[in-house]
């Protein structure tokens, strides 16, 4: 939801937002635009997984009869559930990895547990670490939307991808964003050209095994992610693991958040 154009302040992100019941209609809109661009490029089948928060924000009434929705949480490869078989990956809506400037809303998955994510030494945001465990599976991710920044930094993890840029962040919570209507019918644009390339693209990969290392926000978090097995402490506030695939590194940090989580007062 923090890369949908008109989308810049945590009131529209969270369920007891003022704003928020808008936004997930902007959000619903938006991830509409990119099924409806699959479909004018031939796709049979469109599945949309509810990526954010606790993944039941979609107006399900308001998408097209001819997806298929999957919503709700825990899903053990969260925002690519069910990834495995399908011919591209579309990503709306992303948001800049924890510390980008300039980029709405910035975070890497739990932004009250996690300051920075890095993987093989290289800071990594959520595209890059979903289009990982898109690529075990050998999908290519063909689209990512957000603001700039986002977009910016998914072209230098993943290439020559489509991306589509619906505003462009003056701070943390400030944009200058494309109409609604405008963003949707880029978006829909831009998901049938990549799901026409789709077939030229690349999955991303990176050799085994897969470095994790998470910079947490306190101690008492490093403390507690060190109860999952073979975590390294490699300082008060830095952890690590080497993971033997990308879905075992996603599960492992997502186990980490939730246990980083539970410390917080």
């Amino acid at each position: 939801m923090e890369g949908v154009a008109g989308v810049v302040h945590v009131d529209q992100t969270r369920r007891a937002g003022h704003d928020y019941s808008e936004a997930r209609r902007f959000m619903t809109a938006e991830a509409n635009a990119a099924a409806l661009g699959a479909f004018d490029a031939g796709a049979s089948r469109v599945l949309i997984n509810d990526s954010h928060a606790d993944m039941r924000n979609l107006v399900l009434d308001e998408l097209d009869p001819r997806v298929e929705i999957l919503s709700g949480s825990l899903k053990s490869a969260s925002m690519v559930e069910e990834v495995a078989g399908h011919d591209c990956a579309l990503f709306v809506g992303y948001h800049g990895a924890a510390g980008t400037r300039n980029a709405i809303l910035d975070h890497t998955y739990a932004g009250r547990v996690a300051a920075r994510v890095r993987v093989g030494g290289r800071v990594m945001s959520e595209t890059g670490l979903n289009a990982l465990v898109c690529g075990h599976y050998g999908v290519p991710v063909a689209l990512v939307t957000g603001d700039r920044a986002t977009c910016v930094e998914a072209t230098e993890i993943l290439g020559g991808i489509e991306t589509v840029v619906v505003k462009e962040a003056v701070s943390r919570y400030a944009a200058r964003s494309l109409h609604p209507e405008l963003a949707r019918q880029r978006i829909r644009e831009g998901a049938r050209r990549a799901v026409e390339r789709s077939a030229t693209l690349t999955p991303f990969r990176l050799p085994a095994p897969l470095e994790l290392e998470v910079d947490l926000l306190s101690t008492a978090m490093g403390d507690a992610c060190e109860l999952l097995p073979e975590t390294r402490r490699l300082s008060g506030l830095t952890i690590g693991y080497a993971a033997p695939d990308a879905p075992t590194l996603l599960r492992v940090l997502l186990a980490w958040t939730l246990l980083g989580a539970s410390t917080i007062p």
